[in-house]
């Protein structure tokens, strides 16, 4: 007989509204049931007092940056230098203290309510570029790590091949590489698919990866209709680069090689022209914005308003982790707006909050998560509304309290596959966070 779970929400944002009293049943890992207007808790249900809503997913992360907050706020510099500080810190990473370190960057995250992770993966082969025993030794250490965290991972497994539009690879970045786009997909096609897991693909860049291997990616991807990620126009100088190098901007040479499509996700799509946003519009391209980090590494504000308008679904991500925080990220996504035009409200708190879960979960290909309705996967999380943040709007403000005051602190429960992974602030399996974060950062200090 199949687990059932009834759980009796005080507040459910039920897109795109707040629902006071709603039970939930959950059977077998996904939601059987939704009642609305049940003002007491039934017997024997597990009572979530706050607003509980879908899960959120962090469609973008690099699971080793974690290991840089701190470091790399101190003093000036541009996405450069921080590029070099970095590469020093993967050359220093074991599949064993990588796994240490992504249980608990992973364990941060369930905290802050995510439930999926898109873990933009290249970090492949042992310094200096040769393969482990399993070449997949560090792409399995993430899954591990996921597992024992308890929250889902898509592995968006990526190809590095070049330093720089067909440069051959630097120093650094031999870890990266598998030299040609045919040796990646030998390697990447060895992931297998598991309970919680998805295999993806990634593009690094069009800096990354020569022009006439962009298609071996994108076909490797399509017959396994699986979801495809590339970095697109984070610098200027990438855009100069590709210019010079092709007389294409980097949009149009993925248009060009058959990159683009809906099940592609541009990551932070920043310094584009009106007719790159036209071409991933008009190929239901995602876009991924990670506003911390690109305020961050001083990025720049990508046109997310104009790509959605043209047809671009958002998502979110927390990508070299300055912070964990995807309601952040989805404040700072609308107040970067406000910044930039003089003009506020660009998205409501219901959309900001599709784009932290439905739509972030179907750009890691979980098109059955992200919402509370039966037969969606049973992951969701609770916000408290009586911290020194959320405590005092109307509860039928709750969307708007949680996306424009809360944060990742005022997380209380996350449930993944209708179980508790966090229950009251603490998180079931690595009890203490704080310590195992500690730690495995330490471990690769030099």
């Amino acid at each position: 007989m199949p687990l059932t779970t009834t759980y009796w929400l005080e507040h459910a944002w039920l897109d795109p509204t707040v629902e006071p009293g709603v039970a939930l049943e959950t059977a077998d890992g996904r939601i059987t049931s939704v009642r609305t207007g049940v003002e007491t808790p039934p017997p024997g249900a597990e009572v979530l007092r706050g607003l509980t809503i879908p899960g959120l997913a962090n469609a973008h992360s690099h699971a080793f940056h974690r290991a840089l907050r701190g470091t790399v706020q101190v003093g000036s510099g541009t996405f450069w230098t921080w590029r070099d500080t970095m590469y020093k810190v993967a050359q220093r990473l074991t599949p064993d203290s990588y796994f240490a370190l992504a249980r608990a960057v992973y364990a941060e995250m369930a905290l802050a309510g995510i439930t999926s992770v898109g873990e933009f993966h290249y970090l492949h082969h042992a310094p200096g570029g040769t393969p482990y025993a399993d070449p997949n030794a560090m792409g399995e250490a993430l899954i591990a790590a996921a597992a024992e965290a308890g929250i889902r991972i898509t592995l968006l497994d990526t190809a590095y091949l070049s330093s720089g539009f067909g440069a051959p690879p630097e120093h650094h970045q031999l870890r990266f590489t598998d030299g040609t786009a045919d040796a990646w997909a030998e390697r990447a096609s060895a992931l297998k698919e598991r309970d919680g897991v998805r295999i993806g693909a990634a593009i690094h860049s069009v800096r990354a990866v020569p022009a006439d291997q962009l298609a071996t990616v994108a076909d490797w991807a399509r017959r396994r209709e699986a979801p495809l990620h590339v970095h697109l126009s984070e610098q200027t100088a990438e855009n100069d680069a590709c210019l010079a190098a092709h007389g294409l901007t980097p949009t149009q040479l993925l248009a060009e090689h058959g990159v683009l499509g809906s099940r592609t996700t541009g990551v932070h799509n920043t310094h584009l022209t009106p007719g790159d946003v036209a071409l991933i519009g008009s190929s239901s391209t995602g876009t991924c914005m990670c506003p911390t980090t690109e305020r961050d590494l001083a990025d720049g504000i990508g046109p997310a308003v104009d790509l959605q308008r043209a047809g671009s679904p958002l998502s979110l991500g927390s990508d070299s982790h300055a912070v964990v925080d995807i309601l952040e990220e989805a404040r700072a996504m609308e107040l970067n707006e406000r910044l930039r035009t003089h003009i506020r409200g660009h998205w409501t708190a219901a959309a900001l909050l599709r784009a932290a879960t439905a739509d972030g979960h179907a750009a890691l290909g979980r098109q059955e998560a992200g919402e509370l309705t039966p037969g969606a996967l049973a992951d969701f999380t609770t916000i408290a509304l009586d911290s020194v943040r959320t405590a005092g709007p109307a509860p039928r403000l709750a969307a708007e309290t949680a996306v424009f005051a809360a944060s990742a602190a005022d997380v209380r429960h996350t449930v993944v596959g209708g179980r508790h992974v966090v229950r009251d602030g603490v998180h079931r399996s690595v009890p203490d966070v704080p310590r195992a974060l500690a730690d495995s950062i330490a471990a690769l200090r030099g």
